[in-house]
C-alpha cells in the first residue's frame, strides 16, 4: 500500500482543494459549501468541514456564517501589506543565515539559478516558479530559525495564487535571475548589509508597481495571472478515491 492510500479522507479532501486553489482552478472569491462539495466528491460532510478548517488556518479560505468558506481574495492593499511583511521576513533570514551559511546551501542556490535560467529559456513558467520558491525559502531555511520558517510558509501560501501577477509586475524572469545572482555574490563575499539590501530591493519591485495601480487594475492583473496558470497546465490534484 503506497503513501497516498495511507492518507485519511480528510487529508485527501484537503489536498484536493488546496491543489485546486494554488493551481488556479478554484479562483479567489469562490464559495466552497459543505453540502455541494460532499456531493461532488462523494464523501460525507465531516471530512469537508475538517479540510475547510485546515485551509482556513492556512489563510487560503475564510469561513463565514451561512455562506460557507470563501477562497481568499487579495486586494491591492492586502498584496502590498503581505509583501511588506515578506520583505521583513526575508531580509531577517539573510541576516541570520550569513553567519552560519554552508557551502552546500550556496550550491543549492546555484542549482536553483541554473534551473530558473533553463525554464526562462523555454518559457516554462511553472518550473521557474518552483525553482524561485526554492531559492527564497532556501534563505529562510538557512537562517536556522524554525518559527521564522513557519510564519514565512503561511504567508507565502496566501500569496501563491498571485505568482503570475507578481512575475509580470517584476518585469520579466531574466530580471529576477539577475537580482538573485547579485544577492548570491554579496553573500559569498560575506557582505551582510549588501546582501540584505539587495534582497529588500528585489522584493520591493512588485510593490512599487502595485502602488501605481488602481484596485481595478490590480484585479485585472490577478485575473490574467489565473488564466495564465490554467493555460500553462496547472497541476491536477490527486483523485480522492482509488
Amino acid at each position: 500500500m503506497d503513501g497516498f492510500d495511507n492518507k485519511t479522507l480528510r487529508e485527501r479532501v484537503y489536498e484536493h482543494l488546496r491543489d485546486g486553489i494554488l493551481g488556479g482552478r478554484i479562483a479567489p472569491g469562490t464559495v466552497l459549501q459543505e453540502v455541494p462539495l460532499a456531493g461532488s466528491l462523494g464523501v460525507s460532510r465531516g471530512p469537508i468541514r475538517e479540510a475547510l478548517g485546515d485551509l482556513a488556518a492556512e489563510g487560503l479560505v475564510t469561513i463565514t456564517p451561512r455562506r460557507g468558506a470563501i477562497v481568499t481574495t487579495l486586494t491591492r492593499h492586502d498584496f502590498l501589506e503581505a509583501y511588506q511583511v515578506r520583505e521583513g521576513l526575508e531580509v531577517l533570514a539573510v541576516r541570520l543565515a550569513l553567519p552560519i551559511i554552508t557551502d552546500a546551501t550556496f550550491e543549492m542556490f546555484e542549482r536553483t539559478q541554473a534551473r530558473m535560467m533553463e525554464c526562462a529559456a523555454t518559457d516554462d513558467f511553472l518550473g521557474f516558479y518552483d525553482a524561485n520558491v526554492e531559492f527564497h525559502e532556501g534563505w529562510v531555511i538557512a537562517s536556522g530559525n524554525g518559527k521564522l520558517l513557519e510564519v514565512y510558509r503561511r504567508l507565502m501560501g496566501q500569496l501563491v495564487v498571485y505568482r503570475r501577477p507578481s512575475a509580470l509586475l517584476r518585469g520579466g524572469l531574466d530580471r529576477s535571475i539577475a537580482e538573485h545572482t547579485a544577492i548570491i555574490e554579496a553573500a559569498k563575499a560575506g557582505d551582510t548589509e549588501s546582501a540584505s539590501a539587495l534582497m529588500a530591493r528585489h522584493i520591493q519591485v512588485p510593490q512599487v508597481r502595485v502602488e501605481t495601480m488602481t484596485e481595478e487594475e490590480f484585479a485585472q492583473q490577478a485575473q490574467v495571472g489565473l488564466q495564465s496558470l490554467a493555460s500553462l497546465g496547472a497541476r491536477e490534484p490527486a483523485a480522492l478515491r482509488r
